[in-house]
């Protein structure tokens, strides 16, 4: 887990012109500065930009419901131990219907009193963490409910987040402001 400082501080537009069309593309905060984690990317705007391609795929045309996104983001930041992804993701996941005594459960994993949907999604999360596949009968159990590219989606979704777990703890990112820390 990152300590109490940056390893890299975060970027502005003014720090290198090429951030600015980046940043000009909702990657700000309520305060108009780019979130930390897109500031830190800053360091690589090549990278940075290549990534927002797939990383949009994943947040905005995910063909998974939102909710269901939010819960595998959310314990994949959990078994990350990554306090920023964790916690930003809180605040997007009370956004989109999941409760606040399920953020607790997510902190729990598979055995916490899940319905069958939400508890096949956690337990693919931990095992695509755990293993980096997901065993036969949990595909199987998953495909009875979702479609293909929804299953793809499930893989893409927690192996974008296992990256941006390893960017956040490696490069110390901190929380925005008015990001409440989720991880106690």
């Amino acid at each position: 887990m990152p300590g109490d400082q940056p390893r890299l501080q975060p970027l502005s537009a003014a720090d290198d012109p090429r951030l600015d069309e980046l940043f000009s593309k909702g990657m700000n905060g309520p305060d108009g500065k780019p979130l930390n984690i897109f500031g830190t990317l800053g360091h690589h705007p090549d990278m940075l930009r290549r990534w927002m391609v797939f990383a949009a795929h994943v947040m905005a045309k995910n063909t998974l419901p939102e909710r269901e996104r939010e819960l595998l983001i959310l314990r994949t930041g959990w078994n990350c131990q990554s306090r920023y992804e964790f916690s930003q993701h809180v605040v997007i996941a009370l956004r989109c219907g999941v409760e606040e005594r399920e953020i607790e459960m997510v902190k729990q994993g598979v055995d916490a009193g899940w319905n069958d949907d939400d508890r096949l999604l956690i337990c693919a999360a931990d095992q695509l963490h755990d293993r980096s596949t997901i065993d036969p009968p949990v595909w199987q159990a998953l495909s009875a409910r979702w479609s293909t590219e929804q299953l793809l989606d499930i893989v893409a979704t927690v192996g974008n987040y296992h990256l941006v777990a390893m960017f956040l703890n490696s490069t110390g990112v901190q929380l925005d402001a008015g990001v409440p820390d989720a991880f106690a």
